[in-house]
């Protein structure tokens, strides 16, 4: 079969999404037709895969795509962040992907990126914990992974032979989505569920104290979305407590702006698409996040926390209630979102995977981004306006 690409309605989108997810599959929230709102300053297109040219075939694949324009030139990169969605297991991968690109080169793309939701490598948290304490142990490649993924290594393998070229960087940290994250697998491998107490059982002492410790010091869980009444102020709580996170610890912060388009595209889709958590002790805001769900899949994609009463343990506390909504939801897998591929344990970004291994997850290798190249002198001009901008 080589399928056929067109462009669909948001609604064929989020339909196809939807059912494609409905028996607890995965597709990320970057590849659903809200989140072309939430990046306002991108074009974008919903785009469908069928196996047949008629008005009556069967779709078989989704993608949104966002349209970057080159400054002064009418003609963009094309970019599925975490996509496309598609049978990634397949043995010939250009089928699905030429017609795409063929697509998206008549629309003025210069140059595609896509993002391919394939792992290649994953390590349990004993293997993770083991690399931090070997002196020997840099990076997650000097320690041998826990489970390396076959068909993952098959789509690198024709992606390189179809000519897109690896946008992979130092670290795993580049200017797309993180190629490396840490998980927390709610199903055991039979496809069951875990039980809260599985899952605690699974953390180190260390989070089963923080977690006891936010219950008995009073620490208090509210949580909205962006159809309730508090919505707004919790929202306003959220970004200031994120302002202040981005102060201490030296990021640029998102305007509120941004979170509240979010909350409002995320939730208009779907109203357990989007959450946000906040943690009070005594009435002060100690710690505040976002979570996203889409199908069997639960994302904590922001977080914010007090420098004051660090001692009540609120990210603990905010982020062990997230893990039991995810349960409660019926998702196979809680994701802690980007971590580098550090195991120095003098490395600044360390203390990013010993919080996250605390949880007894996995951290997780994606294939990362893949550019494709569709018009080199505009391509490479792209680049050079890349690397200016540092």
């Amino acid at each position: 079969m080589t399928p056929v690409v067109r462009e669909t309605t948001p609604a064929e989108h989020l339909a196809w999404v939807e059912r494609s997810t409905a028996a607890g599959g995965s597709a990320s929230f970057l590849q659903t037709p809200a989140w072309g709102r939430v990046k306002a300053e991108w074009r974008h297109e919903s785009l469908g895969w069928f196996d047949g040219p008629g008005p009556d075939a069967t779709q078989v694949g989704a993608a949104l795509v966002l349209y970057r324009q080159l400054p002064r030139l009418k003609r963009f990169l094309a970019y599925a962040p975490e996509g496309p969605l598609l049978d990634w297991a397949t043995d010939d991968l250009g089928a699905w992907l030429e017609p795409f690109t063929a697509h998206v080169k008549q629309r003025g793309a210069f140059g595609v990126r896509i993002g391919p939701p394939v792992v290649l490598r994953r390590w349990d948290a004993a293997a993770v914990k083991a690399g931090i304490a070997d002196p020997a142990v840099a990076r997650l490649d000097d320690a041998a992974p826990t489970v390396r993924e076959a068909a993952g290594a098959r789509v690198v393998s024709q992606l390189e032979r179809l000519g897109w070229r690896s946008q992979a960087a130092a670290g795993g940290f580049g200017a797309g989505q993180p190629q490396y994250v840490f998980q927390v697998p709610l199903r055991h491998a039979d496809g069951a569920a875990r039980t809260e107490d599985e899952v605690l059982a699974g953390m180190n002492q260390q989070w089963r104290r923080n977690i006891k410790r936010s219950a008995k010091e009073g620490v208090v869980l509210t949580v909205s979305t962006g159809a309730s009444d508090d919505a707004e102020a919790d929202l306003a709580a959220f970004h200031d407590l994120y302002r202040h996170t981005a102060e201490r610890d030296r990021f640029t912060p998102r305007p509120l702006g941004y979170f509240r388009t979010m909350l409002d595209a995320l939730a208009g889709e779907s109203t357990d698409r989007i959450r946000l958590w906040l943690a009070r002790h005594e009435g002060d805001l100690v710690a505040a996040t976002i979570a996203v769900r889409v199908g069997g899949h639960t994302w904590y994609s922001y977080g914010a926390s007090s420098t004051e009463k660090r001692d009540v343990r609120g990210s603990n506390a905010v982020q062990w209630a997230m893990m039991r909504d995810a349960l409660a939801a019926g998702s196979s897998v809680y994701d802690l979102r980007g971590i580098t591929d550090t195991l120095d344990a003098d490395d600044p970004h360390a203390g990013l995977i010993q919080f996250k291994v605390g949880t007894g997850g996995e951290a997780v290798e994606y294939a990362g981004e893949y550019d494709l190249p569709l018009n080199r002198p505009l391509y490479k001009a792209f680049e050079m306006y890349l690397k200016r901008r540092g």
